[in-house]
């Protein structure tokens, strides 16, 4: 894979210890310097749907698994992250969570809403659209302003299914006093949001969220912007990562951000 930025690093990924991964951490490493790379944080699912097949699959060996990648491959920077899905279902469990691994960095999502399936499993002909993407923002302001996680992962994300796949079509605009609210938020508590380039993939053939939006984060004065791809294969990551970097670089921003041991570092896009 030829990049067209020498500091590709991608910091939404997915190993096999994740239900959707397929590849092994020292893989996903393996795929980061095969593809250009310079860094990689392994980003494995921890949903907390109220089930016990949510939050409690996450276990030690994988906190430990990416530990051992570090250290096999000190020639990339390699950072323990997780995403963490639908953390305010169950507060406490999730601050007991993140109290008990020394994460790098943190992803925080939305997948489902309460007491209902992924959007990726949804029935759109059973539902109002507009009144799902209104409970889905204001579930992603509510994890703003609870503020333990450091990036906000895929902001559009319900997108990937209603318009690229069920081309069903949306008005966004409707939307825009409430992401701007969860952007006004996020810049108070100096956090980040995501462009997760996985979109460029995909049907929609755009990031999410889209350059729009990204731009507005900018002019708002957000300073934070991670980029992922979102990759669940070893010869996935660093996908579109460099077309994300074009995007930020169109919308005024000079870096991205990588968080380490919970604290953003800006590194140049060059």
């Amino acid at each position: 894979m030829i990049m067209k930025y020498k500091n590709i690093f991608d910091t939404h990924t997915h190993s096999i210890n994740s239900f959707d991964g397929h590849h092994s951490c020292e893989q996903l490493c393996e795929g980061i310097i095969k593809n250009g790379g310079i860094g990689i944080a392994i980003t494995d699912h921890c949903d907390i749907d109220g089930t016990k097949d949510g939050c409690w699959d996450f276990e030690d060996k994988q906190f430990a698994e990416v530990l051992e990648a570090k250290k096999a491959f000190p020639q990339i920077k390699v950072y323990n992250g997780v995403e963490l899905g639908q953390a305010l279902f169950e507060k406490e469990l999730s601050e007991a969570f993140l109290s008990k691994y020394d994460f790098d960095f943190v992803l925080g999502s939305v997948h489902n809403l309460k007491n209902m399936e992924d959007f990726y499993f949804l029935d759109y002909k059973q539902y109002d659209i507009y009144s799902l993407l209104q409970q889905y923002f204001n579930s992603l302001l509510d994890l703003a302003k609870w503020n333990k996680t450091d990036s906000l992962a895929h902001l559009t994300y319900p997108l990937r299914y209603i318009v690229a796949r069920e081309k069903i079509d949306v008005d966004m605009s409707k939307f825009d006093d409430i992401i701007e609210e969860i952007f006004s938020v996020i810049i108070a508590n100096n956090k980040a949001i995501e462009l997760n380039a996985s979109g460029l993939s995909m049907d929609m053939n755009d990031t999410l969220p889209n350059k729009a939006y990204i731009k507005k984060f900018h002019d708002m004065g957000g300073k934070y912007v991670t980029v992922g791809s979102d990759s669940h294969y070893f010869d996935k990551v660093c996908n579109n990562i460099d077309k994300g970097y074009d995007i930020l670089k169109e919308c005024g921003f000079e870096h991205f951000t990588v968080f380490e041991k919970r604290e953003p570092k800006l590194i140049t896009i060059e």
